[in-house]
């Protein structure tokens, strides 16, 4: 396969764009399943998996743990052998990249073995808070140390199992801290219940968590406002046949696609019903003036004329920057709050998109939590991805627009979907 180039010019298309897609697996169902699969009493097999850079890493670090995981259907089909809770390696140093899912379920999963562990990624990794998961570990008998700057990897782990009982965490930071802990929770010698602190952000990552663990036979209760959250101990997940969804966040860019052309898309095998909540990404370019139509097995968009919105994107985070970019098509200003925790994603996700909107004419108010967009005139300009797959493909949009947009770094697409720009390409082409 030959490397990705250094930049791509877009082209701007002549009119609305129809057709349909169906994009790749869930990176956040992928993930969660092979967590689950791995500690699952047998064998498991995933189907419709994500093939990308964040789901490599999982699957290496998983078989570096002991775990056989069998790749097939180029990546889309993933034979998972379980290992009872049993975590087979006593030892092992696990190179995470900039995933941070694999980081914080593995931290999380390590503690259950019998062994020392560290884990650790890149520079930005380094970068990135972990120091809350760390305190809950703790919390719960766990001897482990965030051993870069401010409570940032790498991390060691001493494990001699997971003890459980009660443990405080953070909301605010990040929803993957305590996705970890509840996943790794029911091989716990106690139960184990966990006390949300302040605003729980991304819900419906948790929400999707317990439902991929109910799948696999593990049970989490949660009170209506999320403050406490328990799992009981001696659970096993069982291994299964799991089928996974297309993602959600990946389909907004097909959705903003067809609002800011006057086109229209349907992308396949996704539902109003679906585990992801970034589905409601719709409800925000209905809210904008685009026509949204649910199926049992589809989900379409209708471009139509664009209003500014003032929407809280807290649920639905990983859209913040596709919204954004459709923004600058809209009539009035934009407003997104409530999302201060995508700063410590794999780029400030605030500040990076507030500077690129910029360079494209737009006006843009920053604060701690979140942005207001006030469209101008357009003009083309080189964008920055920061090495953040969501920059490259949000940013894609606006050159589908605007003449002269070129896109930096498009290889960083590799993270969660590396075959974006050509499946991009076919829809734009009807193929």
């Amino acid at each position: 396969m030959s490397a990705a180039p250094d930049s791509i010019e877009m082209t701007p298309v002549a009119g609305p764009v129809n057709g349909s897609i169906r994009p790749p697996g869930s990176k956040s169902i992928t993930n969660r399943a092979l967590i689950c699969a791995a500690l699952a009493d047998q064998a498991s097999t995933l189907t419709g998996a994500l093939e990308s850079e964040d789901t490599h890493v999982m699957i290496a670090a998983l078989q570096q743990l002991g775990i056989a995981v069998e790749v097939s259907d180029r990546g889309r089909t993933l034979r998972v052998a379980g290992c009872g809770g049993k975590i087979p390696a006593k030892s092992a140093e696990l190179f995470i990249a900039n995933s941070g899912t694999s980081m914080r379920f593995l931290t999380a999963m390590a503690t259950i073995g019998h062994g020392a562990y560290k884990l650790d990624g890149i520079a930005r990794m380094r970068e990135r808070p972990i120091g809350d998961l760390v305190s809950s570990l703790r919390q719960l008998g766990v001897q482990i140390e965030a051993l870069g700057a401010n409570d940032c990897p790498p991390v060691a782990v001493t494990a001699s199992g997971l003890s459980g009982g009660e443990a405080s965490i953070r909301g605010d930071v990040s929803s993957q801290f305590l996705s970890g802990l509840l996943m790794a929770a029911p091989y716990a010698q106690q139960p184990i219940t966990l006390k949300v602190s302040g605003t729980l952000v991304s819900i419906p990552y948790v929400d999707m968590t317990i439902k991929v663990m109910e799948s696999f036979g593990a049970a989490a209760t949660a009170t209506s406002d999320y403050a406490t959250i328990s799992v009981s101990n001696g659970q096993q997940y069982r291994g299964i046949e799991y089928a996974i969804e297309p993602d959600a966040s990946a389909a907004s860019y097909f959705f903003a696609l067809a609002a800011i052309t006057g086109g229209r898309v349907t992308v396949e095998n996704l539902s109003r019903a679906s585990l992801q909540g970034d589905v409601e990404f719709c409800d925000c370019l209905a809210q904008m003036g685009a026509s949204v139509e649910y199926g049992p097995d589809s989900i379409t968009v209708q471009g139509g004329k664009l209003h500014g919105i003032d929407v809280d994107m807290n649920g639905i985070s990983d859209t913040v920057q596709t919204l954004s970019v459709v923004a600058l098509f809209a009539d009035g200003p934009t407003r997104m709050r409530n999302v201060a925790h995508i700063r410590h994603k794999e780029t400030d996700r605030i500040g990076a998109t507030a500077c690129e909107l910029r360079k494209l004419g737009a006006t843009v108010d920053e604060t701690e939590e979140g942005l207001t967009v006030h469209p101008g005139k357009l003009r083309g300009a080189a964008i920055d991805t920061y090495n953040d797959h969501r920059m490259a493909m949000s940013f894609a949009l606006a050159g589908l627009r605007t003449p002269g947009v070129v896109i930096r770094n498009p290889g960083c697409t590799s993270k969660t979907y590396p075959e974006f720009f050509e499946d991009l390409t076919r829809l734009i082409r009807g193929a």
